[in-house]
């Protein structure tokens, strides 16, 4: 069992890593000729975004003993991100990713992560169990609980942490990853008693809940003890929840190059709102901008944003962030 000594981090995410190769011309991949790498992942991009954004987060994940997995934990430390929770696992290769711009907004994927992915063989010899407790924002993802044996040992670590703040669930949908929306169902609803905050789009709290009617999964989500449920609806902006308000954040208008990094950037400004103790609507605005400026540029990690790219945006916009 891996053992800690407590440090000043603020946020431990779990789950997801790899390489990300962008192709440098347009169209099918049949047709491209060279890529860009870069580094990526949902929980990585969450933790790069936060800190990004001045917070001191680290990963808990694994790669595999090959060069990529060098390159992810090089890539960890240059965005300040402690690489030390990043396990190796000397059987199976580090993720790739290739992404095909088409359409930009919501670019195919294809995954290299078979037969399984390092970062999905987590057990508890792998955990930092006091960490897990400590951690100000512990957040993990769907796809975390989509085999074993990272599902049991997601659920022992949210079981662990005791659901206290804060304990986000990321619900990161990902078909290919999963044999049915039911049996996704079934284990993300066995996570929705142990966190307090939930994101997702409309078609991930659909898997969820059962319902994409962003008002109605709202609904359903607070009555499981939800603290804060925010459902992102493209266009129409995001709805932000709680036992006491309701609203809809506007969306901000960009041409978009790359949608991917979009969710993970948002994901890494509301952890910092959390830690900021914002209000729930303000955390919404910043976390939607970061979204939008990400979604404007091309990768993931590489392209989060910063607070005084942040201010600027709201600030020409009037918002209250």
């Amino acid at each position: 069992m891996v053992t800690t000594v407590m440090t000043d981090l603020e946020l431990l995410t779990v789950g997801r890593v790899g390489v990300d190769l962008y192709p440098q011309q347009p169209g099918p991949l049949k047709d491209v000729t060279s890529f860009a790498r870069y580094l990526g992942g949902t929980a990585t991009n969450v933790a790069v975004g936060a800190a990004r954004l001045g917070r001191r987060t680290a990963v808990l994940t694994k790669v595999g003993a090959d060069g990529f997995g060098d390159y992810v934990r090089e890539a960890l430390t240059g965005f300040g991100v402690d690489p030390s929770y990043v396990g190796t696992s000397q059987d199976l290769l580090t993720p790739i990713v290739f992404c095909e711009l088409n359409p930009p907004e919501d670019p195919p994927l294809l995954f290299y992560r078979r037969p399984v992915a390092p970062d999905l063989t987590l057990t508890a010899d792998d955990v930092p169990w006091d960490l897990v407790r400590e951690v100000p924002v512990f957040w993990v993802t769907g796809t975390g609980v989509s085999v074993e044996p990272a599902r049991s040992t997601q659920l022992a670590m949210l079981k662990h942490r005791g659901r206290r703040q804060w304990t986000v669930l990321d619900l990161d949908w990902r078909p290919m990853f999963w044999p049915s929306p039911e049996q996704a169902r079934t284990e993300y609803d066995a996570m929705l008693d142990l966190v307090n905050v939930v994101v997702g789009n409309r078609a991930e709290v659909e898997v969820a809940t059962g319902t994409a009617d962003p008002e109605a999964a709202a609904d359903r989500l607070l009555e499981r003890g939800v603290e804060l449920a925010m459902v992102k609806m493209g266009g129409r902006g995001v709805l932000v929840a709680t036992n006491d308000e309701r609203t809809v954040v506007a969306p901000h208008r960009v041409d978009v190059v790359c949608g991917l990094g979009a969710g993970d950037a948002f994901g890494g400004a509301l952890v910092h709102g959390l830690l900021a103790g914002w209000p729930a609507r303000r955390t919404a605005e910043y976390a939607n901008a970061a979204g939008a400026i990400v979604a404007a540029r091309l990768a993931c990690a590489d392209a989060m944003p910063t607070v005084t790219e942040l201010d600027a945006l709201l600030a020409s916009e009037g918002a209250t962030a």
